[in-house]
């Protein structure tokens, strides 16, 4: 039986469901209900560097807005 997904699992899952769309660490903690916008902040910086996943200044796809994004590349 497995447990509860950890917040890093749950960022994960959410920008790979977005890919290669970006997302803002405000929209993954709204969207994920966390606690703190750091939580979403620490889970992506995690990310980056494998698996294709890079943070870059874009606009993200939820809210519009022109801020530091997380996304996972295609292919």
């Amino acid at each position: 039986m497995q447990g509860t997904p950890t917040i890093l699992e749950r960022v994960r899952s959410l920008i790979e469901r977005l890919a290669p769309a970006p997302i803002c660490d405000e929209c993954i903690s709204e969207k994920l209900s966390l606690s703190w916008k750091s939580q979403a902040n620490q889970a992506a910086r995690e990310l980056v560097g494998r698996d294709d996943f890079e943070r870059l200044s874009d606009v993200c796809t939820i809210c519009g807005g022109p801020k530091i994004t997380t996304r996972k590349a295609l292919g």
